[in-house]
């Protein structure tokens, strides 16, 4: 059998590595995640928010290569029926494929001012104007979904591609303190005591500093 593997970035920055990764880990596939050096042009550009990247994540299964996240989890949902990375009813898949779009696209100035870094704490953090809107947004789709489809991840009892979209905005808002709703808090903490999230964050945790424009301080 062919082997699959996903490459990544930055564990500790790489927010859309770990997307990518969560991806994977739901769907119960075996894989090897394969690095790229963090001094690499393209992945640090990706990490300073400069420009997209296509390195990562990169899935390769067999004769497929998929690199966008989006696409990704949509051909593993193919592959893994059973993982059920999307919901089974049809307006619910409908509403899953919207929010994963709207994080996918969206949340610019989310994105920019609080830019994931898992090993920091970051106190008496500013949130300017407009990402502050984002964090509404976010906080209001969070509360749709966990009131509508009863918790505790975002379509119910199953975690799906749409909380593997999300999982690196929980880890912004635990670096920076954001504060948050009683509801949201309950789903941050579902999130990070996932396994495989508490995989990733010890990894996380073991890496070095190797960014210095990512190791902010405020």
């Amino acid at each position: 059998m062919a082997r699959t593997t996903l490459t990544i970035s930055s564990r500790n920055y790489s927010s859309w590595s770990l997307r990518g990764w969560l991806m994977v880990k739901l769907s119960g596939i075996s894989f090897e995640a394969v690095p790229v050096a963090i001094d690499a042009p393209d992945a640090r550009a990706e990490l300073l928010l400069l420009s997209p990247s296509i390195l990562v994540p990169c899935l390769r299964h067999g004769p497929c290569t998929v690199w966008d996240t989006l696409a990704i989890g949509e051909y593993l949902n193919e592959i893994a029926p059973k993982a059920r990375l999307l919901p089974s009813n049809r307006a619910q898949r409908a509403h899953c494929r919207s929010i994963c779009g709207e994080m996918h696209s969206g949340f610019s100035a989310l994105r920019g001012s609080l830019p994931m870094n898992i090993k920091a704490r970051v106190k008496s953090f500013k949130v300017w104007s407009r990402a502050q809107l984002d964090i509404d947004r976010v906080l209001l789709i969070w509360n749709e979904c966990l009131t509508k489809y009863k918790g505790p991840f975002l379509f119910g009892r199953n975690p799906t591609l749409a909380d593997a979209m999300f999982a690196p905005v929980v880890t912004r808002f635990i670096t920076y303190g954001v504060a948050l709703d009683a509801l949201s808090q309950s789903y941050c903490k579902q999130i990070i005591a996932m396994p495989a999230m508490q995989e990733w964050i010890d990894a996380a945790q073991a890496e070095p500093d190797d960014i210095e424009e990512l190791d902010m301080e405020f």
